[in-house]
């Protein structure tokens, strides 16, 4: 785990790769401690403060359903890393454009030299 400081800004508390996995459990259903120590392998102290981290930055809550502590995800806290993102979104788009455009003349130039390969065969 990082020795950074800990705040509950939602960046921060993102900025963990294993943070970023529970979320990615999270995201498909609501979990047990339990069974996210089984899913991802880590020590159950160690989800646990990460869990801890995300509860204090909003993008988890927990609920106790008989001896167990069920966490699930809260999207909304989420929001601001969504908007932040989308910011690129254009550049990408540019990207694939450029992508797409490139793949669409070199296809057009590979049929245009079969094509004439074609040809010259056909007047031997």
């Amino acid at each position: 785990m990082s020795r950074t400081p800990v705040t509950p800004d939602v960046f921060n508390a993102i900025a963990e790769p294993r943070r970023r996995q529970i979320i990615d459990l999270l995201s498909r259903s609501s979990l047990a401690v339990g069974t996210i120590v089984l899913t991802l392998g880590l020590p159950q102290p160690a989800v646990s403060k990460h869990l801890g981290v995300l509860r204090e930055a909003g993008i988890v809550y927990v609920s106790k359903q008989g001896r167990q502590r069920v966490y699930a995800l809260n999207h909304e806290p989420l929001r601001p890393v969504y908007d932040w993102l989308k910011t690129f979104e254009q550049h990408w788009e540019r990207q694939l454009d450029r992508i797409r455009i490139r793949a669409e003349r070199r296809a057009v130039a590979q049929a245009s030299t079969t094509t004439q390969t074609i040809r010259k065969r056909g007047t031997s």
